[in-house]
């Protein structure tokens, strides 16, 4: 059976290829999904300004853009598509923030041009395929077997400036509710089971998991330095300003051993459970799922699977400040699901959001019955 944004996703995606150049398919087109050792490009994701791998819209003329857009569109809600469209804009004005002086080894370090798409293997109704696209604050990762979109994630978006600015005394937050509902609950809790959900009064520098391929017990922040596709940049000078940046922000987080344990990623989740929180609250969780499971068109979404049982396993932490405006983290956590948030850098500016499924990322498990069911002898 062919699911209608599966349908969507491979009409788009061939028309987009269709208009490339041969010169332009070499770098669009991607090894077919396997999840095995040919598979680790399609697993490797970034959120930085960076190298993400795939045709960028500099590469492209005004008609393979909007080719490439709606390919973007067809994996996103509405509010998704709306999302990252804001955050590619703010590529501009991050750089009107910084003077427009930040490089990072390239002709324009803040670069709304420098999004990447790409393919991998050969959109249709059967067998398995996928794309990725993916930019400064943007990564989205999607697999589709057999006509049916099985996966969605890691599915990342963020935003800097996270506040900025609008005429009239207006205020673009494109992420307002991703922050605001869970600082909404964390404050509602009582003191006895704030002790339980807020692990540390400090927050992390950044995501606990990062961008790891894959998510494992132990897990612990990762520098900012040691985010991008490349260890080096070929311009040393260049190379020592992340440097200088990436340790700064890890020495403005005041972020020692005892948070790294207190934050470390478990398998086991961490913080208080949805089982032991009053109605109100359970709502306000609800609803914050919604804000990370609303990214993608509602007909794939998992939001309608959190009844009342699924959601007694879902698990809210918090580290930092509950204070609006101060540095902060939080996570949530359940059977096959882990959202992070974390909003410290910049002044508590600049925010990052992850919904990803452990174990499960990039669709390895159906690929994994894929190939039993169709390669064992």
């Amino acid at each position: 059976m062919v699911d209608d944004v599966a349908a969507r996703m491979a009409e788009a995606a061939r028309s987009w290829l269709e208009l490339l150049t041969d010169d332009q398919r070499a770098i669009a087109d991607g090894h077919g999904p396997s999840g095995d050792a040919t598979d680790g490009e399609r697993r490797r994701w970034f959120y930085t300004p960076t190298d993400h791998g795939g045709l960028t819209f500099h590469q492209q003329r005004p008609a393979q853009q909007r080719a490439a857009m709606r390919l973007v569109a067809s994996g996103l809600s509405r509010p998704g598509f709306v999302t990252v469209a804001t955050t590619i804009g703010l590529e501009n004005v991050l750089d009107h923030a910084e003077g427009f002086v930040a490089r990072f080894d390239r002709e324009r370090g803040r670069d709304p041009g420098l999004y990447y798409l790409r393919v991998f293997g050969e959109p249709s109704g059967h067998g398995t395929w996928g794309w990725r696209f993916g930019g400064h604050h943007v990564s989205l990762n999607n697999l589709v077997a057999d006509g049916e979109l099985v996966a969605t994630t890691p599915c990342f978006m963020g935003a800097d400036p996270a506040t900025s600015e609008l005429l009239g005394g207006a205020v673009n937050r494109p992420l307002a509710r991703v922050e605001d509902l869970a600082r909404e609950l964390v404050r509602s809790l009582g003191p006895d089971d704030q002790r339980r959900a807020i692990l540390s009064t400090r927050a992390p520098s950044d995501l606990v998991t990062g961008n790891r391929t894959d998510i494992g017990e132990g897990d612990r922040v990762i520098p900012l330095a040691g985010i991008w596709r490349d260890e080096r940049f070929s311009d040393p000078a260049e190379w020592r300003k992340l440097r200088a940046a990436s340790d700064a922000i890890d020495a403005a987080s005041a972020y020692g051993e005892p948070e790294h344990r207190s934050l470390e990623y478990t398998a086991r989740p961490k913080g208080i459970p949805g089982r032991d929180l009053n109605p109100g609250q359970r709502e306000l969780l609800y609803a914050l799922l919604g804000t990370y499971f609303g990214r993608v068109p509602e007909s794939v979404s998992p939001l309608a699977a959190y009844d009342e049982a699924a959601l007694d396993l879902v698990h809210v932490a918090w580290a930092g400040s509950t204070e609006p405006g101060a540095p902060h983290y939080y996570r949530v956590q359940g059977p096959r699901l882990l959202l992070e948030w974390d909003n410290t850098q910049r002044d508590a500016n600049h925010a990052h959001s992850v919904w990803r499924d452990p174990g499960h990322d990039f669709g390895l498990d159906v690929l994994s019955a894929h190939r039993r069911e169709h390669h064992t002898a």
